[in-house]
């Protein structure tokens, strides 16, 4: 199994940058677990307790689930991902059933930060946007797939947001094997990236 970390900031163009590698590669040869859904299990919290929780923090997600997980399929086993509502801010009692496959992507603003899953990727990419840019698509987002006010969006962004990503997730670009500058609009930087696994799939 080859394991691909995909990282960069909230609205980098990872998820684009991530579909169009799956959409250049046979379907049943990638598998991809997002970050975003080993977001700790917060269920014993008030509602209200949960909408403040640092979701931008490395300790909001569960890692050591999430290598739990990834250790599991490289064996060739199955795992149940778990899914995560960004209504409630917790976790779903329904989960994913995922199956191992030739290549596995690790998606998200923070799979850098953890020295272990760093390890375990074979080819490790940061997505790299414009922090206006990013601000914009987050905005959208949230406010058309997550319920939120644009209120809630920009004081999230200027208390938390910004001070994380500069503090966690810009810092682990240094770890990366290629950085993908305006993400999933670089065509040349996607294609040079499908080339590699590639070639690692034949060897």
């Amino acid at each position: 199994m080859i394991i691909i970390g995909i990282a960069g900031g909230t609205g980098s163009g990872k998820t684009t940058v991530v579909t169009k590698i799956a959409h250049s590669l046979p379907d049943e040869n990638v598998t991809i677990l997002p970050q975003d859904a080993y977001y700790q299990d917060n269920s014993q919290l008030t509602f209200d307790e949960r909408k403040k929780i640092n979701y931008d923090h490395p300790k909001s997600i569960d890692f050591e689930l999430l290598l739990e997980h990834i250790k599991n399929l490289k064996k060739g086993e199955e795992v149940n991902q778990p899914i995560y509502s960004y209504i409630t801010h917790s976790r779903s009692d329904d989960y994913k059933v995922v199956h191992p496959k030739e290549i596995l992507i690790v998606e998200g603003i923070l799979v850098f930060t953890n020295e272990e899953l760093r390890k375990l990727c074979d080819i490790k990419i940061f997505v790299h946007t414009d922090a206006d840019e990013r601000l914009i698509r987050r905005i959208r987002r949230d406010i058309t797939e997550r319920g939120r006010d644009i209120n809630e969006v920009l004081n999230r962004y200027e208390k938390t947001l910004k001070p994380m990503h500069n503090q966690f997730i810009e810092t682990t670009m240094k770890y990366a094997d290629m950085i993908i500058p305006v993400g999933g609009e670089n065509k040349v930087a996607i294609d040079i990236l499908v080339s590699m696994i590639k070639e690692k799939i034949g060897k």
